[in-house]
């Protein structure tokens, strides 16, 4: 049996399973998500289709469907902060 972990690349879970659960108007940029065996939930973005996966638990992923539809990830929808308005120290950088 393969292994199964976080950040694998999403054609090793296979083709068939992936359903668009959050499927948008935005053009078809959507996540996937497919049920696992093993109590596991795999996650990817639709238009890279063999990048990398979020692996979770069936738990886990109720309790983020939950906390969501509490208003828990509201945050996420709130405008992004500048950069510039960042303190240096927790801006991203480049690697060179």
């Amino acid at each position: 049996m393969r292994e199964i972990f976080n950040g694998m690349p999403a054609e090793g879970l296979g083709a068939d399973g992936w359903e668009k659960p959050w499927s948008g108007p935005n053009g078809g940029s959507c996540v996937e998500a497919k049920r696992m065996g093993g109590g596991l939930v795999a996650i990817r973005q639709s238009t890279d289709p063999s990048g990398p996966t979020l692996i979770c638990t069936t738990a886990a992923m109720a309790d983020f469907i939950t906390g969501a539809k509490d208003g828990l990830a509201d945050f996420l929808l709130e405008p992004a902060v500048p950069v510039a308005a960042v303190p240096a120290p927790l801006r991203p950088t480049r690697a060179t």
